[in-house]
Parts: C-alpha cells; structure tokens; sequence
C-alpha cells in the first residue's frame, strides 16, 4: 500500500522556523562572554597602547567621532593623556577575574551554611540565619565602597569585602532547597542504609541542589562585576 507523504504546512512551518530562532538566542550572550574573555586574555596583544603610560598633551582627547577627537585614541583620552580604550581592555581583565572569584568563593561559603543549616536545623539553623539575615540587611554595594575604602584600595581587599557581603544570599537559598529535598523519599532510604550526614548532603543534597545554585551564580555574576 503506497503511503503519500505530506508536505509541511505553511503554519507549522513558521512554527518550526520560529523554534530554531529561540534557540539561538542563548548563543548571542555566550557568544559575547567569550568574545570579551578573548579579549581579556589577548589584552597585551590587541591593546594599541600600555594601560598606564599616558602622554600629557594627548589628556582629555574626545572620542573618534566627536569633533576634536582622533583616530588613533577611538574613545579618547583621561585627564593623565592614558588612552581609554586599552584601560577598558586591560580592566575587562580585572572585572572578568573579580567577578569569576567573588561568586566562587562566596557561592561555596554560602552553599556549605546552607547546606549545614538546612539540614542539622534547631540551633545552628538560628545561628546561621540570623547572621545571614544580619548580612543581608546591608546594601552591598555601599558596604563594599565603604569597606574598601576603610581597608585600603587593593585587588585582595575587593575581593574579601564581595565575598563577606555576598555569601548570605547563596546561603538563604540553598538552605531553603536543603529543607526541601531533605523531605524527599530517597533522603529516608539512604538513611535507613547507614548514611552519614556528611554523606547525605555532599553525595544525596548537594546535586540536587545545583541547578539553582548554576542559575544564582549566572545572575550574580554581573552584579558583582558592577
């Protein structure tokens, strides 16, 4: 029995064309992290000028394509005659870096309180809430201006003050995800088959609770560079 087969309509063919656009709307961001990580990375190579070395009767040139400005510094110059735009080359390298660190650091501080204070509960729960709640109640941003200014401008003192403020935000998080996969019928199995706590949270809890975990660290990730 000969089969006739048919051809797509017109409307599912739009349907089809449109799902093939969506999907790579994911790619434009990914596309652009890694153009700027390139970026970063080859910065001495790419860079027209050293960072640091500026020339006094260049300073406070406009950019290229405001009159006065000039080809050779394309987003002008600061009031030390530095060219901006190898500064902007060179800092993508210390943003890229602080943010990639802070949200390490303070993603697995945080996730191990969580995870800690999820599951033990009674006291070290209150404990650890309450100084997560203490942490959250400050503004980051104005904490850390003032923290930085307080210990001294330096790569590590950055650092160290995103990590403090940050951590309480993972924390809340995973704690509330370890209340709720702790409830859950396999937790109880691996109890009855001798697991240990340390067990049950690094080997039962703590993959299911990456997935939120990944999605936290992707949002923070540019709030940390800000």
């Amino acid at each position: 029995m000969n089969t006739v087969q048919q051809k797509p309509t017109k409307k599912w063919s739009k349907i089809a064309y449109g799902r093939r656009r969506l999907a790579l709307i994911p790619t434009i961001p990914i596309l652009f992290l890694v153009a700027v990580s390139l970026i970063a990375i080859f910065a001495p190579f790419i860079a027209p000028y050293p960072p640091n070395e500026g020339n006094l009767p260049d300073q406070l040139i406009p950019p290229a394509w405001v009159e006065g400005g000039s080809s050779a510094h394309l987003i002008g110059t600061d009031h030390l005659g530095r060219d901006g735009l190898s500064r902007l080359i060179y800092g993508a390298r210390i943003s890229l870096t602080v943010g990639a660190l802070a949200i390490f650091f303070a993603g697995g501080l945080g996730t191990i309180l969580g995870l800690v204070s999820g599951y033990f509960g009674g006291i070290v729960d209150a404990l650890l809430m309450r100084l997560t709640d203490i942490g959250l109640s400050m503004p980051l941003i104005l904490m850390a201006i003032v923290l930085a200014v307080a210990l001294g401008p330096s790569y590590g003192n950055v650092l160290l003050v995103i990590v403090l403020l940050l951590w309480p935000r993972y924390a809340r998080q995973i704690r509330g995800e370890t209340l709720s996969v702790k409830e859950r019928e396999f937790i109880d199995l691996a109890r009855v088959a001798g697991c240990s706590g340390t067990r049950l949270m690094w080997r039962h809890i703590l993959p299911n609770v990456v997935p939120t975990l990944l999605v936290m660290l992707t949002l923070q990730f540019g709030f940390v560079v800000l």
